[in-house]
């Protein structure tokens, strides 16, 4: 049976993979901030009979013994891992101050969950389990790759936080020197969605949808695919890439 680690898994984006991967018989992975919180809202959502292979860590990566606690759940049940999907966030690090800054708290918090935790956690695994590790992807954003768009937000300032997107431009270098130092044996790869339909009003959607060729937003389920051919046979000579899936809103 195959492996994925999902971080995240109570997310829009992280349950919709978590989902897949179950049904795809994956011995799947996922780590919450509230696992009482991620069954209530989610395990009435999936059949009962792939129940069994999904394992939840109560884990908050801010904690100093966090990626102890997940090294040594993975022990435990002795759970080999062959994929690890970084896709975690805390919209508290998204905050802005009143003067529309970001704190340095919150900065050098979203660059920890975004960059710093997920490296160690990488080396954490490949040490523990040598060489077992074939992929690993990191879910970016266009707002690692372009600046956000002013006038698509009623009020900029307050809507568009800088240290989001400085944090997922350093992820996707690090997804680059990553594999560069952890190849041949792991391949590292990273995705670049565009906004995905779920928490924007209306008029957003409409705006936004505007400002790509293909008109639209994503919907929760394109993130699936993507992430689906980077750790497979398919994507097999593709390493330290940022694949784009923004239906054309990085183009023009």
């Amino acid at each position: 049976m195959k492996s994925i680690l999902i971080t995240g898994g109570s997310g829009k984006v992280g349950f919709q993979l978590v989902k897949h991967f179950l049904k795809k018989n994956y011995k799947v992975v996922t780590t919450t901030r509230n696992k009482k919180k991620f069954q209530e809202n989610n395990l009435s959502k999936l059949e009962s009979d792939i129940l069994k292979n999904l394992n939840v860590i109560e884990v908050d990566f801010i904690e100093n013994e966090a990626i102890e606690k997940i090294s040594n759940y993975l022990v435990e049940r002795k759970i080999i891992l062959e994929n690890i999907i970084h896709n975690a966030r805390c919209l508290d690090f998204l905050k802005i101050e009143e003067d529309n800054s970001v704190s340095k708290e919150n900065f050098s918090g979203e660059f920890y969950l975004d960059v710093i935790f997920p490296y160690h956690l990488n080396l954490s695994v490949i040490k523990q389990q040598d060489g077992e590790l074939k992929n690993i992807v990191f879910v970016s954003s266009i707002y690692g790759i372009v600046a956000p768009t002013p006038g698509l937000y009623d009020d900029f300032n307050k809507s568009s936080p800088i240290n989001y997107g400085v944090s997922k431009a350093a992820q996707i270098h690090l997804t680059k020197e990553l594999a560069v130092r952890l190849g041949p044996e792991t391949r590292v790869n990273c995705i670049s969605f565009g906004g995905i339909k779920g928490r924007a009003n209306d008029d957003f959607v409409k705006k936004y949808s505007s400002l790509t060729p293909l008109n639209k937003m994503l919907e929760e389920v394109d993130v699936v695919a993507p992430i689906e051919f980077l750790i497979s046979e398919s994507s097999s000579n593709m390493t330290g890439q940022n694949l784009i899936i923004d239906g054309g809103w990085t183009i023009w």
